[in-house]
């Protein structure tokens, strides 16, 4: 049985793995997509085996169907939809779509 210590330093240092990873496969995406696409696969598996959450800010770039990294322009869509005020995000390979509210920024008015 692993200890209490150990199994939070074996957390930390998977949560930088996976920070680690994610930004290498942003990087090299353009280069190599398999790569890129290898690395994406690699975080997310090292986050369940760790029980590590995924960074916000990287985790609305898996699909939540297929569970693929997503880059926008070359395997998913981005679209601003005006009317039901969300961005849709669809993905390249299954054809499922995300969609993530958002909300208009108001501008101050100088008085």
């Amino acid at each position: 049985m692993c200890g209490r210590g150990r199994r939070s330093a074996q957390r930390v240092i998977a949560r930088e793995r996976v920070v680690r990873l994610l930004r290498l496969a942003d990087e090299i995406h353009l280069r190599d997509l398999e790569l890129a696409e290898a690395y994406g696969e690699l975080a997310r598996r090292i986050a369940m085996r760790t029980r590590v959450r995924i960074p916000r800010e990287w985790r609305w770039r898996y699909c939540r169907k297929c569970k693929r990294l997503l880059f926008p322009g070359i395997t998913a869509t981005v679209r601003v939809n005006s009317r039901n005020r969300c961005v849709e995000i669809r993905c390249g390979r299954c054809g499922h779509v995300n969609r993530r509210p958002y909300v208009r920024e108001k501008n101050a008015s100088p008085t």
